[in-house]
């Protein structure tokens, strides 16, 4: 998504879609938009461009610019999730967590058979700098960190699909953080599962690796959960 006045108006309107402001099967007209925003038509369709590629909308002839069902979304869209999360957190929350708890383990299974040796060196390099940086409490290097490592272990998998899934993890990841759902310095026992699994693919045991990285995606629901119910906004 481009910056500036469209990504904006993008950012707007997407929220508006994602709350129900603008329901399934409502109409945005061009005008409408062009009144509201203070732009021209041909912003007006880059930005009706950016929503149709997420499938938040379609255009109609002589009807104009029509939301979709929910069922249609690219729920994989980093920007969707993004704002989902801002609406319905808690449902997203447990939306995203499922999808880690199906995939990432398995993809850490997988890896133990297919990671190379410089992904393995890697993993092991990334899981001791995490624990460099929770000691130092040092949040926002141990979510670059954490990223970097969960997205590796989806690469080495070999499998590509898993391996585009690594954008869903990293607006999770970074949604937990940027919320201040992470504790001041994280918990050792997420600290080590990390470690855990890196080892375990290096050493090639499958089972161990999946079985571990299934308890960390459950460490990590439970954990946000908690400080979800226990904020203010819950």
């Amino acid at each position: 998504m481009s910056g500036g006045l469209h990504g904006k108006i993008v950012d707007v309107l997407g929220r508006e879609i994602s709350a129900g402001v603008h329901p399934p099967g409502s109409v945005l007209r061009v005008e409408d938009l062009e009144q509201r925003f203070g732009i021209s038509r041909s912003v007006v369709r880059e930005v009706v461009r950016t929503l149709a590629s997420i499938r938040l909308v379609v255009g109609r002839q002589r009807i104009g610019i029509v939301v979709r069902p929910r069922a249609e979304w690219n729920t994989f869209d980093p920007a969707l999730i993004r704002w989902l999360l801002e609406v319905d957190r808690t449902n997203q929350v447990r939306t995203l967590v499922e999808l880690r708890t199906a995939v990432e383990p398995v993809a850490a299974g997988a890896a133990a058979h297919r990671a190379e040796a410089g992904q393995v060196e890697e993993l092991t390099r990334l899981a001791g700098r995490m624990r460099e940086l929770a000691v130092e409490g040092d949040l926002e290097g141990f979510l670059e960190a954490d990223v970097a490592f969960h997205s590796l272990v989806l690469s080495a998998s070999g499998n590509e699909m898993f391996a585009q899934l690594h954008e869903v993890v990293r607006e999770v990841l970074r949604w937990r953080t940027e919320q201040g759902l992470m504790p001041a310095h994280p918990e050792p026992m997420a600290v080590d599962l990390h470690g855990e699994i890196a080892r375990c693919i290096g050493e090639g045991n499958s089972a161990r690796a999946e079985e571990a990285a299934r308890e960390l995606v459950a460490e990590s629901l439970h954990g946000t959960l908690a400080l979800l119910e226990s904020s203010p906004e819950a």
